[in-house]
């Protein structure tokens, strides 16, 4: 998406972007009215229940990645691989259909479907937008302050805490189990403000692990080395099996919220709903960290290769 210029002036600039903003705004008050006063007449596409912090966060990344990708073009700046591109429009598309589409209601009334919903926010999102490497384009399409803010000495400071091996790795698999202790889940997919929670600390957590570690940049620019990367991808992998396998083969109902709520398909009875919630929390993360590993290894071999 291009800049609306008069007379390429700052201007015109400035003009153009304020109207994206009004339209992003006009379309946010159009869901949130229709999810309010009309869900029946919303499409699968549309959110069940509309969160305004969630669309803006997903519409104001879309924005500043694509006029960023026009800057840096007319520039002659660094514009990343199609592929790449390919990836950030897959991932922010994810985490949409993951908690602002009609998906959202079918996974607060089935335990699979709510593990496939987290999965998506906590790993394959997260992992499509770090191999996107979308941080410089996103700050190059943004505002001013937004680059202020992310090249202050606060944010550095921040990330370095955040992004730091120990705490990434802990915070990675903690919440994920967090989560899934059956009395906090049980209260988390009842209370609203905790459901809500739930799901940012998933998709912000798993996008703060999964950039770190598929970071490109060598470790004099990031602190972490590219072993040490690789060792985190294949380290989170064993927890997450240990916990698909201990619901898979739960011979008990686990989280009665969903048989509470009602589920969705009456035919899958509890221990069957957690029998593939176990096994959509054991097989795709793995695959995840496969993934990770083998990334990592790439970007060592070519940061090798550049120094040679």
């Amino acid at each position: 998406m291009s800049d609306i210029t008069a007379g390429g002036g700052p201007i015109g600039r400035v003009g153009g972007a304020g109207l994206v903003y009004v339209l992003i705004a006009l379309v946010g008050a159009g869901l949130w009215l229709v999810s309010s006063r009309y869900p029946a007449d919303m499409p699968v596409i549309g959110p069940y229940s509309f969160e305004a912090p969630v669309y803006g966060a997903v519409a104001l990344a879309l924005f500043w990645y694509l006029r960023g990708l026009g800057r840096l073009s007319r520039q002659g700046g660094a514009v990343p691989a199609l592929w790449r591109r390919v990836a950030f429009l897959a991932g922010i598309a994810l985490i949409w259909i993951a908690v602002q589409t009609g998906f959202e209601y079918l996974a607060q009334r089935m335990f699979f479907l709510n593990r496939i919903q987290h999965v998506a926010l906590h790993h394959v999102g997260p992992v499509l937008l770090g191999l996107s490497m979308a941080g410089p384009v996103i700050l190059a399409g943004g505002p001013d302050w937004l680059r202020h803010l992310c090249g202050g000495a606060a944010a550095r400071r921040v990330m370095r805490v955040v992004q730091h091996p120990a705490l990434a790795t802990g915070l990675f698999v903690g919440l994920f189990w967090f989560w899934l202790i059956p009395p906090v889940h049980f209260v988390a997919m009842l209370d609203p403000v905790l459901y809500q929670l739930m799901n940012w600390s998933m998709a912000v957590d798993g996008i703060l692990f999964w950039a770190m570690v598929l970071d490109t940049r060598p470790r004099a620019r990031t602190g972490v080395g590219f072993g040490l990367r690789a060792a985190l991808a294949v380290a989170v992998m064993f927890p997450q099996i240990v916990l698909g396998a201990l619901i898979t083969f739960a011979t008990r109902d686990l989280f009665p919220y969903y048989a509470y709520c009602g589920r969705y398909f009456p035919g899958i009875d509890a221990v069957t709903d957690q029998q593939i919630g176990g096994i959509v929390i054991w097989i795709p993360p793995a695959m995840m960290s496969a993934l990770a590993l083998i990334v990592v290894l790439n970007n060592m071999r070519r940061a090798d290769a550049q120094r040679a």
